[in-house]
């Protein structure tokens, strides 16, 4: 038996079995209430009400569109902030992360000021094609890409950092194009990252609220998503805001049970 092996072996320390068993029962609990209290006769009814289905139906696509968007956008950043060497790369990469850490209602209040009838671009996209932005669907996927890309960006960011060189300088040695390399090399390295940090984009822009909110407003059929509808059913109904958290629930045990084999320790590793 190897020493790594004895350290990861037997109970804790009762000093540490404590606080991590009230910890746990911290985490679980709340997640424990919704489903003890969950109106299971009735979710049928309560589901399918149109309103509902309108507000998932319109996080579903406003989810997958800013997945995409994230997609066509942050993979190509990400390949700069693992691979260019330019001045100020650690400056981007903060500038690039700061909407993990920013409060999401200030982030809609930023999108506001950069995208609205009198923002910085919003005001010119106005006056020249006719475009706004804030309290439309697409203001939804504007504020969901604002929150979410970042997820995508820091998982192929670490992806084309750890990806293996010597291949790719191969396949350029023998004539390929870096194009061709790209395509032919580094993306197939890549593509179990890729797979899951479009999943975690996904998930976290299923779940946003604040900045939607803040930039988009909350109007059914437009811009009420889930997490919105949630809110407004805790007013009203509450069995309804119940059950409404249940399928974001569900949907983020899926996305746990989908990356366990990417994130999650497996036996012995990860």
């Amino acid at each position: 038996m190897t020493r790594s092996t004895r350290a990861r072996g037997g109970p804790a320390p009762v000093l540490l079995a404590v606080p991590a068993a009230l910890g746990l029962a911290f985490m679980l609990l709340p997640l424990l209430a919704v489903l003890v209290r969950a109106p299971w006769r009735g979710l049928g009814r309560l589901l399918s009400d149109s309103q509902v289905l309108t507000a998932l139906r319109l996080s579903l696509e406003c989810a997958t569109a800013a997945t995409a968007v994230s997609l066509l956008l942050g993979v190509p950043l990400a390949w700069v902030l693992a691979r260019a060497n330019f001045r100020g790369v650690t400056v981007l990469r903060a500038l690039v992360m700061l909407p993990l850490v920013l409060p999401p209602v200030v982030g809609g209040l930023a999108l506001l000021l950069a995208f609205g009838r009198n923002g910085i671009l919003g005001r010119y996209l106005d006056a020249w094609f006719g475009l706004t932005l804030p309290f439309t669907t697409a203001g939804v996927v504007l504020a969901e890409t604002f929150v979410a890309m970042p997820f995508l960006v820091i998982t192929m960011e670490g992806a084309f950092r750890s990806a293996d060189l010597g291949l790719e300088e191969a396949a350029a040695t023998l004539g390929a194009s870096r194009l061709a390399v790209l395509r032919t090399v580094t993306l197939p390295l890549v593509t179990p990252s890729l797979l899951a940090g479009l999943v975690l984009c996904w998930a976290r822009a299923l779940g946003e609220f604040g900045a939607t909110i803040t930039f988009a407003g909350n109007y059914p059929g437009t811009t009420q998503t889930m997490p919105l509808a949630v809110y407004n059913a805790l007013e009203t109904d509450p069995q309804a805001a119940i059950a409404l958290s249940l399928v974001l629930l569900a949907v983020a045990v899926a996305v746990l049970v989908g990356l366990r084999n990417r994130w999650l320790p497996t036996g012995g590793g990860l």
